[in-house]
Protein backbone atom coordinates (compact mmCIF):
# COMPACT_ATOMS: atom_id res chain seq x y z
CA UNK A 1 0.00 0.00 0.00
CA UNK A 2 2.78 2.32 0.69
CA UNK A 3 4.67 2.65 -2.26
CA UNK A 4 0.52 3.33 -4.19
CA UNK A 5 0.52 6.07 -1.82
CA UNK A 6 4.12 7.60 -2.14
CA UNK A 7 3.68 6.81 -6.15
CA UNK A 8 0.62 8.72 -5.87
CA UNK A 9 1.54 11.72 -3.89
CA UNK A 10 4.22 12.05 -6.58
CA UNK A 11 2.02 12.28 -9.33
CA UNK A 12 -0.30 14.30 -8.11
CA UNK A 13 1.28 16.02 -5.00
CA UNK A 14 -1.72 18.44 -4.60
CA UNK A 15 -5.83 18.87 -4.95
CA UNK A 16 -5.39 21.14 -8.28
CA UNK A 17 -2.74 18.59 -9.81
CA UNK A 18 -5.36 15.89 -8.99
CA UNK A 19 -8.65 17.66 -9.98
CA UNK A 20 -6.18 18.63 -13.73
CA UNK A 21 -5.70 15.01 -14.37
CA UNK A 22 -8.05 12.65 -16.53
CA UNK A 23 -9.66 10.16 -14.76
CA UNK A 24 -8.60 7.34 -16.64
CA UNK A 25 -5.31 8.39 -15.60
CA UNK A 26 -5.76 7.97 -12.42
CA UNK A 27 -7.70 4.58 -12.61
CA UNK A 28 -4.19 3.33 -13.99
CA UNK A 29 -2.68 4.30 -10.97
CA UNK A 30 -4.99 2.91 -8.91
CA UNK A 31 -4.94 -0.99 -10.91
CA UNK A 32 -4.76 -3.58 -8.08
CA UNK A 33 -5.52 -1.88 -4.90
CA UNK A 34 -9.60 -2.53 -5.41
CA UNK A 35 -12.27 -0.43 -4.44
CA UNK A 36 -12.15 1.56 -7.42
CA UNK A 37 -14.95 3.54 -6.92
CA UNK A 38 -12.75 5.56 -4.34
CA UNK A 39 -10.35 6.53 -6.86
CA UNK A 40 -13.22 7.87 -8.98
CA UNK A 41 -14.75 9.56 -5.76
CA UNK A 42 -11.28 11.35 -5.05
CA UNK A 43 -10.85 12.26 -8.40
CA UNK A 44 -14.35 13.87 -8.19
CA UNK A 45 -13.78 14.89 -5.14
CA UNK A 46 -10.55 17.13 -6.34
CA UNK A 47 -12.73 18.72 -9.26
CA UNK A 48 -15.40 20.00 -6.57
CA UNK A 49 -13.23 21.42 -4.04
CA UNK A 50 -10.98 23.09 -7.22
CA UNK A 51 -14.45 23.98 -8.66
CA UNK A 52 -16.91 25.16 -5.66
CA UNK A 53 -13.79 26.02 -2.88
CA UNK A 54 -10.77 27.78 -5.00
CA UNK A 55 -8.63 24.95 -4.25
CA UNK A 56 -9.22 24.66 -0.67
CA UNK A 57 -11.12 22.20 2.00
CA UNK A 58 -14.35 23.55 3.49
CA UNK A 59 -14.11 23.96 7.34
CA UNK A 60 -17.12 22.59 7.93
CA UNK A 61 -18.41 19.24 8.67
CA UNK A 62 -21.44 19.74 6.61
CA UNK A 63 -19.65 21.22 3.43
CA UNK A 64 -16.85 18.05 3.49
CA UNK A 65 -19.88 15.96 3.73
CA UNK A 66 -21.48 17.72 0.53
CA UNK A 67 -17.90 17.20 -1.75
CA UNK A 68 -18.43 13.83 -3.63
CA UNK A 69 -17.26 10.55 -1.93
CA UNK A 70 -17.17 12.32 1.17
CA UNK A 71 -19.54 10.28 4.07
CA UNK A 72 -19.95 10.58 7.86
CA UNK A 73 -16.32 9.49 8.79
CA UNK A 74 -14.59 11.09 6.85
CA UNK A 75 -15.88 14.36 6.79
CA UNK A 76 -16.03 13.71 10.84
CA UNK A 77 -12.09 13.14 10.53
CA UNK A 78 -11.25 16.27 8.53
CA UNK A 79 -13.19 18.77 10.33
CA UNK A 80 -12.11 17.26 13.75
CA UNK A 81 -7.94 16.51 12.48
CA UNK A 82 -7.48 19.65 10.21
CA UNK A 83 -9.60 22.03 11.38
CA UNK A 84 -10.32 21.13 15.07
CA UNK A 85 -13.86 21.55 15.18
CA UNK A 86 -15.93 19.49 18.00
CA UNK A 87 -16.62 16.36 15.63
CA UNK A 88 -17.00 12.70 16.31
CA UNK A 89 -15.41 10.04 13.03
CA UNK A 90 -16.27 6.62 14.03
CA UNK A 91 -14.39 3.90 12.57
CA UNK A 92 -13.65 0.35 13.23
CA UNK A 93 -11.40 1.19 16.44
CA UNK A 94 -13.45 3.63 17.69
CA UNK A 95 -17.05 1.54 17.76
CA UNK A 96 -14.98 -1.28 19.48
CA UNK A 97 -13.46 0.48 21.82
CA UNK A 98 -17.63 2.39 22.41
CA UNK A 99 -19.07 -1.17 22.28
CA UNK A 100 -16.99 -2.41 24.94
CA UNK A 101 -17.40 0.87 27.18
CA UNK A 102 -21.01 0.75 26.95
CA UNK A 103 -21.63 -3.09 26.82
CA UNK A 104 -23.42 -1.96 23.91
CA UNK A 105 -25.69 -5.09 23.03
CA UNK A 106 -27.08 -4.46 19.87
CA UNK A 107 -25.29 -6.50 17.16
CA UNK A 108 -23.58 -4.58 13.95
CA UNK A 109 -24.19 -2.97 11.53
CA UNK A 110 -27.56 -2.48 13.28
CA UNK A 111 -25.68 -0.70 16.13
CA UNK A 112 -23.76 2.02 14.11
CA UNK A 113 -26.29 5.13 15.01
CA UNK A 114 -26.16 4.19 18.69
CA UNK A 115 -22.45 3.93 18.72
CA UNK A 116 -21.84 7.08 17.11
CA UNK A 117 -24.25 9.12 19.23
CA UNK A 118 -22.40 7.36 22.25
CA UNK A 119 -18.94 8.51 20.88
CA UNK A 120 -20.44 11.94 20.13
CA UNK A 121 -21.15 12.34 23.72
CA UNK A 122 -18.00 11.61 24.99
CA UNK A 123 -16.23 13.82 22.28
CA UNK A 124 -14.73 17.37 23.90
CA UNK A 125 -15.39 20.37 22.95
CA UNK A 126 -11.45 21.52 22.34
CA UNK A 127 -9.11 19.45 20.70
CA UNK A 128 -11.91 17.08 19.25
CA UNK A 129 -8.83 16.15 16.78
CA UNK A 130 -6.60 15.06 18.91
CA UNK A 131 -9.16 12.98 20.51
CA UNK A 132 -10.37 11.31 17.45
CA UNK A 133 -6.80 10.30 17.44
CA UNK A 134 -6.22 9.13 20.79
CA UNK A 135 -9.44 6.88 20.25
CA UNK A 136 -8.30 5.46 17.26
CA UNK A 137 -4.73 4.90 18.45
CA UNK A 138 -6.63 3.20 22.04
CA UNK A 139 -8.27 0.92 19.75
CA UNK A 140 -5.56 0.05 17.50
CA UNK A 141 -3.49 -0.67 20.32
CA UNK A 142 -4.76 -1.73 23.70
CA UNK A 143 -8.73 -2.64 22.72
CA UNK A 144 -7.46 -5.10 19.93
CA UNK A 145 -10.59 -7.40 19.24
CA UNK A 146 -8.67 -10.29 20.30
CA UNK A 147 -7.15 -10.17 24.21
CA UNK A 148 -7.17 -6.89 24.84
CA UNK A 149 -4.81 -5.16 27.48
CA UNK A 150 -7.56 -3.89 29.79
CA UNK A 151 -4.56 -3.46 32.80
CA UNK A 152 -3.22 -0.42 30.55
CA UNK A 153 -6.28 1.25 29.16
CA UNK A 154 -7.42 4.34 30.64
CA UNK A 155 -11.11 3.57 30.27
CA UNK A 156 -10.67 0.21 32.16
CA UNK A 157 -12.82 1.68 35.28
CA UNK A 158 -15.30 2.94 33.25
CA UNK A 159 -15.87 -0.66 30.81
CA UNK A 160 -18.88 -2.22 31.23
CA UNK A 161 -17.59 -4.73 29.64
CA UNK A 162 -14.16 -4.97 31.46
CA UNK A 163 -16.86 -4.76 34.58
CA UNK A 164 -18.66 -8.29 33.30
CA UNK A 165 -15.16 -9.88 31.77
CA UNK A 166 -16.72 -10.74 28.32
CA UNK A 167 -14.81 -7.68 26.61
CA UNK A 168 -14.12 -9.89 23.60
CA UNK A 169 -17.76 -10.34 22.89
CA UNK A 170 -18.21 -6.70 21.66
CA UNK A 171 -18.87 -4.84 19.44
CA UNK A 172 -21.58 -8.09 18.90
CA UNK A 173 -21.59 -9.26 15.20
CA UNK A 174 -24.51 -10.09 13.54
CA UNK A 175 -24.08 -13.82 11.27
CA UNK A 176 -22.44 -12.74 7.65
CA UNK A 177 -24.60 -13.51 4.46
CA UNK A 178 -22.27 -14.91 1.69
CA UNK A 179 -23.58 -13.80 -1.46
CA UNK A 180 -24.32 -16.07 -4.11
CA UNK A 181 -22.00 -17.47 -6.58
CA UNK A 182 -22.23 -15.52 -10.02
CA UNK A 183 -20.66 -17.21 -12.97
CA UNK A 184 -19.49 -15.80 -16.64
CA UNK A 185 -17.22 -16.14 -19.26
CA UNK A 186 -14.46 -14.19 -20.44
CA UNK A 187 -12.59 -13.83 -23.96
CA UNK A 188 -8.98 -13.40 -24.44
CA UNK A 189 -8.61 -12.36 -28.41
CA UNK A 190 -5.08 -12.13 -28.68
CA UNK A 191 -3.77 -11.03 -32.47
CA UNK A 192 -0.68 -12.37 -33.84
CA UNK A 193 1.39 -9.16 -34.13
CA UNK A 194 1.30 -9.03 -29.96
CA UNK A 195 -1.92 -7.60 -29.42
CA UNK A 196 -4.70 -8.41 -27.12
CA UNK A 197 -8.22 -7.03 -27.19
CA UNK A 198 -9.29 -4.98 -24.69
CA UNK A 199 -12.12 -2.73 -24.04
CA UNK A 200 -13.76 -0.04 -21.17
CA UNK A 201 -16.21 -1.22 -18.33
CA UNK A 202 -19.12 1.38 -18.45
CA UNK A 203 -18.39 4.29 -15.83
CA UNK A 204 -21.15 3.71 -13.22
CA UNK A 205 -21.32 0.39 -11.57
CA UNK A 206 -18.71 -2.53 -10.55
CA UNK A 207 -15.07 -1.69 -11.54
CA UNK A 208 -16.75 1.18 -13.88
CA UNK A 209 -14.30 2.66 -15.63
CA UNK A 210 -11.40 -0.18 -15.55
CA UNK A 211 -10.34 -1.77 -18.30
CA UNK A 212 -11.39 -5.33 -19.61
CA UNK A 213 -10.97 -8.02 -21.93
CA UNK A 214 -14.91 -8.43 -23.44
CA UNK A 215 -17.15 -10.80 -20.94
CA UNK A 216 -20.09 -11.85 -20.88
CA UNK A 217 -22.75 -10.95 -18.03
CA UNK A 218 -22.39 -12.19 -14.43
CA UNK A 219 -24.91 -13.94 -13.61
CA UNK A 220 -26.29 -16.67 -11.06
CA UNK A 221 -28.01 -18.67 -13.60
CA UNK A 222 -25.19 -18.52 -16.21
CA UNK A 223 -25.66 -21.09 -19.22
CA UNK A 224 -22.07 -22.52 -20.06
CA UNK A 225 -23.12 -23.89 -23.28
CA UNK A 226 -24.50 -20.51 -24.82
CA UNK A 227 -20.82 -18.76 -23.69
CA UNK A 228 -19.75 -17.96 -27.07
CA UNK A 229 -22.95 -15.88 -28.26
CA UNK A 230 -21.44 -13.53 -25.75
CA UNK A 231 -17.75 -13.45 -27.63
CA UNK A 232 -16.69 -10.40 -29.90
CA UNK A 233 -17.47 -10.65 -33.18
CA UNK A 234 -14.63 -9.76 -36.08
CA UNK A 235 -14.60 -8.63 -39.60
CA UNK A 236 -12.07 -10.52 -41.07
CA UNK A 237 -10.66 -10.94 -44.47
CA UNK A 238 -10.19 -14.75 -44.04
CA UNK A 239 -13.51 -16.14 -44.35
CA UNK A 240 -12.67 -19.16 -42.39
CA UNK A 241 -14.22 -18.16 -38.45
CA UNK A 242 -12.61 -17.29 -35.67
CA UNK A 243 -12.40 -20.46 -33.43
CA UNK A 244 -12.26 -20.01 -29.78
CA UNK A 245 -11.26 -22.58 -27.38
CA UNK A 246 -11.98 -22.56 -24.02
CA UNK A 247 -8.90 -23.28 -21.41
CA UNK A 248 -8.73 -25.37 -18.39
CA UNK A 249 -10.22 -24.78 -15.00
CA UNK A 250 -11.67 -21.46 -14.11
CA UNK A 251 -10.70 -17.82 -12.38
CA UNK A 252 -12.54 -17.23 -9.15
CA UNK A 253 -12.38 -13.90 -7.80
CA UNK A 254 -14.55 -12.73 -4.88
CA UNK A 255 -16.10 -9.03 -4.67
CA UNK A 256 -17.09 -7.51 -1.45
CA UNK A 257 -20.48 -9.00 -1.92
CA UNK A 258 -20.63 -12.01 -3.78
CA UNK A 259 -17.82 -14.70 -5.27
CA UNK A 260 -17.19 -14.39 -8.88
CA UNK A 261 -15.96 -18.00 -11.24
CA UNK A 262 -15.14 -17.00 -14.95
CA UNK A 263 -14.85 -19.55 -17.74
CA UNK A 264 -11.53 -17.95 -20.19
CA UNK A 265 -11.92 -18.19 -23.86
CA UNK A 266 -8.95 -17.94 -26.08
CA UNK A 267 -8.85 -16.99 -29.78
CA UNK A 268 -5.61 -16.42 -32.58
CA UNK A 269 -7.09 -13.22 -34.59
CA UNK A 270 -5.10 -12.56 -37.58
CA UNK A 271 -3.06 -9.21 -38.18
CA UNK A 272 -4.99 -6.30 -39.23
CA UNK A 273 -7.75 -7.42 -37.83
CA UNK A 274 -9.79 -4.41 -36.75
CA UNK A 275 -10.99 -4.05 -33.24
CA UNK A 276 -15.42 -4.64 -32.70
CA UNK A 277 -17.01 -1.38 -31.68
CA UNK A 278 -16.31 -0.63 -28.28
CA UNK A 279 -13.08 -2.49 -28.13
CA UNK A 280 -9.31 -1.56 -28.76
CA UNK A 281 -6.12 -3.48 -29.47
CA UNK A 282 -3.37 -3.14 -27.00
CA UNK A 283 -0.01 -4.42 -27.42
CA UNK A 284 0.73 -7.33 -24.88
CA UNK A 285 3.95 -5.04 -23.73
CA UNK A 286 1.86 -1.83 -22.63
CA UNK A 287 -0.89 -3.92 -20.38
CA UNK A 288 1.26 -2.81 -17.44
CA UNK A 289 -0.35 0.84 -18.45
CA UNK A 290 -3.61 -0.33 -18.49
CA UNK A 291 -5.99 0.28 -15.68
CA UNK A 292 -6.82 -3.42 -15.21
CA UNK A 293 -8.32 -4.73 -12.14
CA UNK A 294 -6.82 -7.70 -10.30
CA UNK A 295 -9.70 -9.40 -11.76
CA UNK A 296 -8.90 -9.22 -15.29
CA UNK A 297 -5.40 -9.25 -14.44
CA UNK A 298 -6.05 -12.91 -12.86
CA UNK A 299 -7.65 -13.86 -16.59
CA UNK A 300 -4.96 -12.31 -18.34
CA UNK A 301 -2.16 -14.97 -16.78
CA UNK A 302 -4.45 -17.46 -16.74
CA UNK A 303 -4.97 -17.28 -20.62
CA UNK A 304 -1.26 -15.88 -21.20
CA UNK A 305 0.67 -16.52 -18.43
CA UNK A 306 1.62 -12.90 -18.25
Amino acid sequence: MAPYYARFLARWPDVRALAAAPLDEVLKAWAGLGYYARARNLHACARAVVERHGGEFPPSEPALRALPGVGAYTAAAVAAIAFDLPASPVDGNIERVVARLYRVAQPMPAAKPELRRLAAALTPQRRAGDFAQAMMDLGATLCSPKKPACALCPWNESCAARAHADMELYPRRAPKRRGTLRRGAAFVACRADGFVLLRTRPAKGLLGGMTEVPSSQWSQDFDERSALEHAPHFRSKQKKPIAWRRTGGVVRHVFTHFPLELSVYMAEIPPGTAAPAGTRWVALKALSGEALPSLMRKVLVHALGK
